[in-house]
């Protein structure tokens, strides 16, 4: 750039979608990637994952990332095969979190090539993974750990704080300082009554501002508690088995929580509940280790373990698939994209007495949205399976902020921004909180195309 403290931002993910959030900053000679995620859903957004990025790795100085979930982190071990070798900050527990989700994520489609080229179900031959295991051992030395609520130095010109934002386990917005403006980057946006973290903080002052907008044209219900006690009680009446695909970070935790809280009220049958995800029984011990950062004292957290069984070993999964007995299972992944929870799709679709009970927010084109919208049959490993098991959706569980929340968490400011880019939700979505935006805050707002860039 001609001018070194012009500020431009590039949109390479979650802009006209709620996946692969990465945004492009540079100012004062610096690159910055804020977030480093992976797309997911329609075809058309999961084959950005094995396009050429649009920016030499090698070019960037430096990733930030404000929490672990694979769609902010899920990129990071294909952009270090393809060249980047600088740090990534990230406060601990999001780290640790990245880590599990990554080695994961590997795992995950290292199997998936291989059943690809057993069965021979793939167009390509062979069928390869978009990273491996290995790739992602070679990522984690790059991560460097910073503190909540300090100012890190990456140039003389250019700062970075990490401020606590709910949302997951180590979840933080970002506040980027270049010279004298001031850019803050939501990620995504936790809620002010989460059961087992604190409310989110807000920031004080922003020129710009880039906020997600996921439930950006919705509110939710009050009730979450009630109406998963109901659901579950009229699912244990058909005597069949309730398959809840969960993701693996918060929503497991809160699942289990809610579950002994019901239990201990009497409000549900005491099925057998397993939590089939090794993932999540490792997000359990990062909850252990970072007990500033949640509201689960020792006690709650040895508690909840109580009344169910985590599956940790390939083989108890099978078993338990096999095993058609009543009873609960919480799987990953959350939008059934991929994990365990398959086997049981797999082996539970076609049963009508069973249930399958979405929990979280189902991004288009996945398996999770098209059990949703009521497909007749749902394709797993090349094979379709028939959908006669009943399909429930439980709203009021979520990690991200509803439309209120999203709009308190700009209450704070003390100033309006000069401008606000509305990022990580779908169109629907983006374009109602845009105008909620406009007419109650008067706000300049943007929603951004992929692959823009604008100047600050």
């Amino acid at each position: 750039m001609k001018n070194p403290d012009r500020i431009s931002v590039k949109f390479l993910g979650a802009a006209g979608t709620v996946t692969g959030s990465k945004y492009l900053v540079k100012a004062f000679g610096k690159t910055i990637l804020i977030d480093c995620g992976l797309f997911q859903g329609i075809k058309k957004l999961r084959e950005l994952n094995w396009a050429k990025f649009p920016v030499d790795p090698g070019t960037i100085d430096l990733v930030v990332l404000t929490h672990g979930h694979l769609d902010h982190v899920g990129y990071l071990p294909r952009l270090v095969k393809a060249g980047y070798e600088n740090e990534i900050w990230g406060v601990g527990p999001t780290l640790q979190v990245a880590k599990i989700i990554l080695e994961d994520s590997g795992k995950i489609q290292e199997e998936a090539a291989n059943a690809a080229n057993e069965k021979g179900f793939s167009k390509h031959h062979p069928a390869l993974p978009l990273y491996d295991l290995e790739d992602v051992a070679k990522t984690v030395p790059f991560f460097t750990e910073k503190l909540l609520d300090q100012w890190h130095e990456i140039s003389p010109e250019i700062k970075v704080r990490f401020r606590y934002n709910s949302h997951i386990i180590g979840a933080t917005f970002i506040e980027l300082q270049i010279g004298e403006k001031m850019l803050v980057f939501s990620g995504d946006i936790g809620r002010d009554d989460d059961l087992l973290l604190f409310p989110p903080q807000k920031p004080e002052r922003a020129d710009y501002v880039f906020i997600e907008s996921t439930y950006g044209d919705r509110l939710h219900p009050k009730n979450a508690e009630e109406n998963l006690a109901k659901l579950i009680n009229k699912a244990a009446k058909r005597q069949g088995t309730i398959i809840i695909p969960s993701f693996a970070v918060e929503r497991t935790q809160i699942l289990m929580y809610l579950f002994r809280q019901l239990r201990e009220k009497n409000a549900i049958p005491h099925l057998p509940i397993y939590m089939d995800s090794p993932m999540g029984a490792n997000v359990l011990s990062v909850f252990a280790q970072n007990t500033d950062w949640h509201k689960l004292t020792s006690a709650q957290a040895v508690e909840m373990l109580k009344d169910i069984k985590i599956l940790e070993k390939y083989q108890d999964s099978m078993k338990m698939v096999q095993d058609r007995n009543p009873k609960i299972v919480i799987a990953g992944s959350g939008m059934a994209t991929g994990g365990r929870v398959l086997q049981y799709l797999k082996h539970y679709l076609s049963d009508n007495r069973a249930t399958i009970l979405m929990v979280g927010y189902q991004a288009e084109g996945t398996r999770g949205r098209q059990l949703l919208e009521g497909a007749p049959d749902i394709k797993i490993e090349g094979q379709y399976y028939l959908v006669k098991a009943h399909i429930e959706q439980i709203n009021g569980l979520s990690a991200h902020a509803d439309q209120h929340g999203l709009l308190n968490w700009l209450s704070e400011l003390k100033e309006k921004p000069r401008k606000t880019f509305i990022v990580h939700g779908e169109p629907t979505a983006a374009d109602a909180f845009r105008t909620k935006l406009e007419t109650e805050k008067g706000y300049y707002v943007r929603i951004p195309e992929l692959y823009e860039e604008v100047y600050l």
